[in-house]
């Protein structure tokens, strides 16, 4: 009955979290399935979790959506997260961990900065859009966790907060077929891990629809900042988790 209501709480959370920022799920179910499942598995179940969550929000926000905002970075990120995926069980996981950690307190220091120096990024270059999917790919196929950069990346090019989660929830979305399928396929997850999956849906449909409702009083700004500060206490979650 416990890991009922830990698959419960944690969806729900994870629904809130996802629909007010557009990412952050896969971070908020790691701090909770990796008690009740292996790392790996932990992730399937994650990303399997908020699917109908994603549908939720991409059919909401369907009409600001862009196709070609998401193909060339979707591709990227894809690729690294299927060679990542096949590398999960020979990495040291808690090396990766204080990696991932260090890379998001550096990058929420350096936006809360520039969000407080009012100091806006027009765009991004094209180099910095690769090095972004590939390394939110790497650490997706590793531990379900692809949503901050991916995220600081969508917020830079959208210029509204509908656009913003249309783009982010729809790349999720895909990515969240693909991955599942081939966590299938090679036997990562099995038809046992459903049961959390069944109970974490309810959570995140829940967590969800909260957020679809504060979410419209929210401007971008404000959610840049929610965005940044997530980012970063994301990153002192993972670094303290290593040590």
């Amino acid at each position: 009955m416990s890991w009922i209501i830990i698959m419960l709480v944690a969806a729900m959370l994870a629904g809130f979290v996802q629909g007010v920022t557009g990412f952050g799920s896969g971070i908020v179910m790691m701090v909770f399935l990796p008690h009740l499942l292996p790392i790996n598995q932990s992730a399937g179940v994650s990303t399997l979790t908020m699917v109908v969550a994603n549908v939720m929000v991409v059919w909401h926000y369907r009409k600001y959506f862009e196709w070609r905002k998401i193909i060339k970075p979707f591709l990227i990120y894809i690729s690294m997260a299927i060679i990542s995926l096949h590398l999960s069980s020979g990495l040291p996981a808690g090396h990766l961990k204080l990696l991932l950690g260090l890379l998001l307190v550096i990058l929420s220091l350096y936006y809360v900065i520039m969000n407080w120096k009012s100091i806006t990024i027009s765009r991004i270059p094209l180099f910095v859009m690769v090095i972004f999917a590939l390394i939110s790919g790497f650490f997706n196929g590793m531990f379900g966790i692809g949503g901050p950069l991916m995220a600081l990346y969508f917020l830079t090019i959208s210029d509204s907060k509908e656009k913003y989660l249309s783009s982010i929830q729809t790349f999720f979305l895909i990515d969240t077929f693909i991955m599942t399928s081939l966590r299938f396929a090679n036997g990562i997850l099995s038809l046992n891990n459903l049961k959390y999956v069944a109970i974490g849906i309810i959570g995140s449909i829940i967590g969800t629809f909260i957020a679809n409702r504060l979410v419209s009083h929210l401007n971008i700004s404000f959610m840049k900042t929610l965005i940044y500060i997530f980012i970063g206490l994301s990153g002192i979650y993972y670094i303290a988790m290593t040590l």
